[in-house]
């Protein structure tokens, strides 16, 4: 054995060794076996007895937590997850779920064919970079019929096929499930070895890289610290060894850059070279799902600017100044342009917010935030400071209900500009009561924010957004236009 595999094997050791599992998880790998039941009786699932600490459940159901995870019950009967396994009960319905901001470490990281990235760990996964957790057998029930057999998803990846459509793959053991739509292709699974000959089996982690960030297209692969480039045209492989990287446990492309997930945290490299520029490892709960209560006296700015997850709303604030919220933070860009966007507490610049606000707009030197069907007016200024008579409903101030997406107003006009799911509304400011003018259809499903600004509209959609001149060119176009990165163009990271 040669001294850089040597070195490769202590390296792997070490990391494992340093990056112990997350409190929650360990609470679920102790729970396998031991005894449980509910409501002082005892239920036998293959070979184990199941208890919930002995407690009463009544009649119109409950929820509580157990082994690490949320479980909600209801009145129906219940599916208990227990050791990969799904348990009914006919005395309650109960779904677990996992918390992912529990420092989770995924099993699989990949983007599904509309781009909306899908993080994996056991029977579960995620949606986005928000939101709770699902059992995977809603979307692909062919992996878990599988999972007795063949055990969890090693690594999953995304590449274009022959067909010219995207396609999701998932790595199981030595059998690789090809779907299109989530719908399983006809054959499937196949054996690894023949749709990557060359590549060991039960490898860690893959992600695809295409030509032109790689030579050819090519599935990059991960084997504890050994790493298989592998050209989908010529099925040429080349292997090496980056033992100056942390072994990665799963790996996603994303905006064109390349990350190494490993335990709860990420690593930024070169998909050729394996080079990190950077300061890394960084943790994935800053920069890679909404978490509100983790990462409260880090470096928020950071954060914030570099952050994947979609930002909840956008505006200027009367004072030229834009204002972006996201959670439980806004970045507001200094008037002068000179020194850049800064990140604070939604909570304490707008108190009566608190967090997550729905949509802002800017009108008369006001900024107004929607939230649960009210609207704050503030008052900008060093500190921004609530009107006198607000909140108000949103049925009273716009004559309309809730939940909205965006809202813009161009300029000294007095057309605010409200965008629901597909729909863009007009509504007269000017006058009293107000309601409707106009309406439009849209060429986006679902935007996240909007803005309006001297040089045009931005709409916000994902990681992207996208210019327009005017509100009529946005409301009659029906071609995109070039997209643009948020973090890198607008907040200037590349992480």
């Amino acid at each position: 054995m040669n001294t850089m595999l040597i070195h490769c094997l202590f390296l792997g050791l070490a990391l494992a060794l340093s990056h112990s599992a997350p409190p929650n998880l360990d609470m679920m790998m102790a729970d396998m076996g031991h005894d449980h039941s509910h409501d002082g009786h005892d239920h036998a699932h293959d070979g184990h007895d199941h208890a919930h600490d002995g407690h009463d459940h009544a009649s119109e159901g409950h929820a509580h937590v157990h082994d690490g995870q949320d479980h909600v019950h209801g009145v129906t009967g219940h599916d208990h997850v227990h050791d990969g396994h799904v348990h009914h009960h006919a005395d309650h319905e109960h779904v677990a779920q996992i918390d992912r901001c529990e420092a989770v470490e995924f099993d699989a990281i990949v983007p599904d064919a509309s781009g909306v990235p899908l993080f994996f760990k056991g029977d579960f996964m995620w949606r986005g970079f928000q939101g709770p957790s699902e059992l995977i057998n809603g979307s692909y029930k062919e992996l878990i019929e599988q999972h007795a057999e063949l055990g969890k998803i090693n690594a999953a990846l995304s590449m274009i096929a022959a067909d010219s459509d995207k396609h999701v793959f998932f790595l199981l053991n030595d059998k690789v499930f090809s779907y299109h739509d989530q719908t399983l292709e006809a054959g499937n699974p196949k054996a690894f070895s023949e749709v990557f000959p060359g590549i060991p089996n039960h490898v860690d982690a893959a992600v695809e890289c295409p030509k032109g960030e790689c030579v050819r297209d090519t599935v990059i692969f991960f084997k504890g610290c050994e790493v298989f480039h592998y050209e989908t045209q010529t099925k040429k492989v080349k292997s090496s060894h980056w033992t100056h990287m942390p072994n990665c446990t799963s790996a996603l492309r994303w905006q064109n850059n390349y990350y190494c997930f490993h335990g709860n945290q990420f690593t930024k490299f070169h998909p050729v070279t394996g080079s990190v520029t950077g300061t890394y490892p960084k943790d994935a709960r800053d920069y890679f799902m909404k978490c509100p209560n983790f990462g409260l006296l880090s470096n928020h700015t950071e954060r914030e600017r570099c952050s994947h997850v979609p930002l909840d709303a956008i505006a200027s604030d009367g004072l030229e100044r834009a204002v972006a919220f996201r959670g439980n933070y806004f970045l507001r860009e200094d008037e002068t342009h000179r020194d850049g966007w800064h990140a604070s507490l939604v909570s304490e610049a707008f108190k009566e917010v608190q967090s997550d606000a729905e949509a802002v707009f800017s009108h008369a030197r006001l900024l107004y935030i929607v939230k649960d069907n009210k609207v704050f007016a503030y008052k900008s200024g060093e500190q921004y400071q609530l009107v006198e008579g607000y909140p108000k409903t949103l049925q009273e101030e716009l004559g309309m209900e809730g939940p909205l997406d965006a809202t813009f107003v161009c300029g000294d006009y007095s057309i605010l500009h409200v965008i629901k799911g597909q729909q863009m509304f007009d509504i007269e400011l000017s006058v009293s009561p107000r309601a409707v003018v106009h309406e439009a259809r849209l060429p986006f499903p679902k935007v996240d924010g909007a803005m309006c600004g001297p040089n045009g509209i931005r709409v916000f959609v994902g990681a992207e957004y996208f210019e327009y001149k005017t509100p009529k060119l946005l409301a009659y176009s029906r071609m995109r236009p070039q997209a643009h990165k948020i973090t890198l163009e607008m907040f200037g990271c590349d992480h």
